[in-house]
């Protein structure tokens, strides 16, 4: 049968330049936000002189920011399933605290207290989930309570005093680094321990994206340019082996909390792309009632949500409160605001149904480079708090415009 002109051209594959800017368009949300993390980056290293990206320096932004990225995670798979956490920094505040009194008073060894904070965390987590997916309760509502509720608990369990003096195993992991002295600076140019770690980092991400498209190829699913693949894959793998090359050069090494962030990072990432949990998620955020209908059980994703947001919160804690070594009635004030910020600008959409882990730990780390370079820079804290709720405001802004695009163009 002869072929007609017509059929020739639906046949006919799109070029592959016009595919590729039809990809990266379909794109420009995620890969806006690590555009700007790199101009972000590049501005405050020229404004201070190349200060920013001094190893120590860089080994100070992710050991002070740890906290925030880790209550991201849980915060932006709230975020997708269409809730908010109000009381996560009060939750932090307050196992922060009960480790404290475990160690102290009730004489606890430190990993006891370490177990014992986390499944503390875990409770929390399970009550206001109790509240949120089986009683209905907005979450807005309950955590805003759970947010009062904790800091005012927090106050009572330390008597408005800070405990301080922690066992030195127990402030490792806020503000310890991995095998310290082994490659000593003045012998080594660099920690090798440091150079190993990223490379390894850096054969595994190859590895997995490999394996990753050759199994979406396999199932005709994979719709991303093969030369975006390898580029966007070169960029990461640089990005990875330049912070490496930093770290290894800082008088410490590799800060202990940033093997626990990477373990994190990977292991939420495979839950939220690859598991049948993060999937439905997704679909409760996206469109509760279809979710409902086709089976899910809402209600047990909601509760589990709460429940990991709580135990992800608990770690936070311990990390701050072993940074500080200590505990105090104040500590984790604005936590739960600078998660939230963080998931937004990293690309969650206010209505659910869409972010990604790497997307807030993006946005956590365009929030921490903004603080660190405007210290930096001697900016005070008044114009620091302005300039992040406009970095806020232009984030979630180019998440509506994007929408109002997409629906338009679907017109």
């Amino acid at each position: 049968m002869a072929t007609t002109v017509k059929d020739a051209a639906v046949a006919t594959p799109p070029p592959p330049v016009k595919h590729g800017i039809s990809f990266l368009t379909s794109r420009l949300r995620q890969i806006g936000i690590f555009v700007a993390l790199l101009v972000i980056v590049t501005l405050f290293q020229v404004l201070t002189g190349g200060a920013l990206l001094q190893p120590d320096n860089v080994s100070n932004i992710i050991v002070q920011n740890s906290y925030i990225l880790l209550l991201a995670i849980g915060m932006v798979m709230i975020i997708v399933a269409g809730h908010i956490d109000l009381s996560v920094g009060s939750v932090a505040a307050f196992v922060g605290a009960m480790s404290g009194i475990m160690i102290q008073d009730w004489g606890f060894p430190w990993w006891a207290a370490f177990v014992g904070s986390l499944i503390i965390g875990g409770l929390v987590g399970a009550w206001q989930g109790f509240w949120v997916a089986y009683v209905g309760i907005p979450a807005f509502i309950v955590t805003l309570a759970g947010m009062l509720v904790f800091r005012g608990l927090t106050q009572i369990v330390l008597e408005n005093q800070r405990i301080t003096g922690f066992p030195e195993e127990y402030r490792q992991l806020g503000g310890g680094f991995l095998f310290p002295g082994l490659f000593p600076p003045e012998t080594n140019f660099l920690d090798w321990t440091t150079v190993g770690l990223g490379l390894i980092a850096v054969l595994l991400l190859v590895v997995t994206q490999l394996r990753g498209r050759a199994t979406r190829a396999r199932l005709k699913l994979e719709d991303e340019p093969q030369a975006w693949f390898f580029t966007k894959l070169a960029f990461i793998a640089i990005i990875i082996l330049g912070v490496t090359y930093l770290l290894a050069g800082s008088r410490s090494g590799t800060p202990i909390v940033l093997v626990v962030l990477g373990i994190l990072i990977v292991a939420y990432s495979l839950v939220m792309s690859n598991s049948v949990f993060g999937r439905h998620i997704y679909a409760v955020g996206g469109n509760l009632q279809a979710a409902q209908l086709s089976g899910i059980n809402t209600k047990r994703i909601d509760f589990m949500l709460f429940v990991n947001m709580g135990v992800l919160a608990a770690l936070a804690g311990l990390i701050f409160t072993g940074r500080l070594n200590s505990a105090g009635p104040g500590a984790g004030n604005l936590f739960e605001l600078d998660a939230i910020a963080a998931s937004f600008i990293g690309g969650a959409a206010v209505t659910g149904g869409v972010g990604t882990v790497i997307g807030a730990i993006t946005g956590g780390l365009i929030m921490g480079v903004l603080n660190n370079g405007m210290s930096l820079l001697g900016v005070g804290i008044d114009y620091q708090q302005f300039i992040k709720g406009m970095v806020l405001l232009l984030a979630v802004g180019f998440d509506v415009f994007n929408k109002r695009r997409a629906s338009n163009a679907l017109k």
